[in-house]
């Protein structure tokens, strides 16, 4: 049961390489995967040396699937990886442009980046619509405060990612782009309706469900008129009823960081994991503190045991997880080095970059078709 339960997470490292605490924590119970920080970026040669020897593990780790390494690329402030990888320019510019031709190219040619070093997951596109002027933990992560502008270059940013080969991940569901709290401080509560979600926050999750995206993460947000409850990330509504059945969402649900304090502040920390599953999240994110992954499996593997998960629940995720990896994780293994400084902070990239910052789509884009 251990290394089903491990399946289901995906924790941070301390540094620049693996210790051997790390190396063993991963292999005995079969991690899924790895998210990575500022602290463990230096330059690309370390960074693409540090992905390999993460992606190595899976064939000492009893499901040998490819681990997802996954890291925040989503341009402008968040952004990990410094030159001499491409710097992006945040999402509002692509909305302002209103090109999905350079918005499919930007997803393409950052994930291109991505995937030379290793990197086969990105917590990205933000298809949050920015509503609240007042809302600075958004801000320019959103393309628009338009809707359907936001469902427009969320499929096209979708697209890209994968057509590169990295695994996107929209969020933050159902919708960030309102709040004035941030989850990372405490958590925020949402008067909105059921009928101003399918309005405005779900149009463009709808049309990334559409375009099969393999990615969905949940907010920490509670909708008080919805759930009064539980916070989208540990609601069924939000991921059994609304995502799944109505929405018809095939993906995998990925939860925020877990000890954010929206979460801690609120909720025990082993009650956490364990209502996250029942609510029917896939994956759960841990990222800042060592001490949070081993409590959370013995955690599911308490609740398992006195019957308060369903084991059946969790192996029917864990083989959606396998499915999706086998699908999605082509080719896990990072580039060699020289190739891959070939397309590290490439030419083209930089004149994309450059042009959508100024507004202006460069001439001889990739098509998106």
């Amino acid at each position: 049961m251990r290394h089903i339960i491990g399946q289901h997470l995906i924790v941070g490292i301390s540094g620049h390489t693996l210790t051997e605490d790390e190396k063993n924590f991963i292999v005995q119970n079969n991690i899924s995967g790895i998210v990575l920080f500022s602290r463990n970026v230096a330059e690309p040669k370390q960074v693409r040396d540090l992905c390999a020897q993460i992606q190595s593990l899976r064939h000492q780790m009893k499901d040998k699937v490819p681990l997802y390494i996954s890291i925040d690329m989503e341009g402008g402030r968040v952004a990990r990886l410094k030159a001499p990888f491409t710097q992006w320019p945040p999402l509002k510019k692509l909305g302002d442009l209103d090109s999905p031709t350079a918005t499919f190219n930007f997803a393409y040619s950052m994930a291109t980046e991505l995937k030379a070093v290793g990197i086969n997951l990105n917590f990205a596109p933000c298809v949050d619509v920015f509503t609240n002027p007042k809302n600075t933990v958004i801000g320019d992560r959103s393309i628009s405060s338009d809707p359907y502008m936001v469902e427009k270059h969320a499929s096209a940013l979708v697209r890209g990612y994968a057509k590169a080969n990295v695994v996107p991940c929209v969020k933050h569901y159902p919708g960030h782009g309102n709040t004035v709290i941030d989850s990372h401080e405490d958590l925020p509560i949402e008067e909105a309706s059921r009928q101003h979600l399918d309005e405005v926050e779900l149009i463009p999750f709808k049309k990334a469900f559409r375009s099969r995206v393999q990615m969905t993460m949940t907010a920490h947000i509670l909708y008080k008129n919805i759930d009064p409850d539980w916070p989208a990330t540990l609601s069924e509504i939000f991921l059994k009823t609304i995502a799944r059945q109505e929405l018809r969402y095939k993906g995998l649900l990925i939860t925020d960081d877990l000890d954010m304090k929206a979460m801690a502040k609120h909720f025990d920390k082993k009650l956490i994991p364990v209502r996250a599953l029942q609510a029917g999240a896939d994956l759960l994110l841990y990222c800042n503190e060592p001490a949070s992954p081993p409590m959370a499996i013995e955690a599911i593997l308490e609740a398992v045991g006195s019957g308060i998960l369903k084991k059946s629940d969790l192996e029917a995720s864990h083989k959606r997880i396998l499915s999706m990896k086998k699908d999605f994780l082509l080719d896990p293994d990072p580039l060699d080095f020289k190739t891959a400084t070939q397309l590290i902070g490439h030419p083209d990239h930089f004149k994309l970059a450059q042009g959508i910052a100024n507004g202006s789509v460069p001439p001889g884009l990739v098509s998106p078709t």
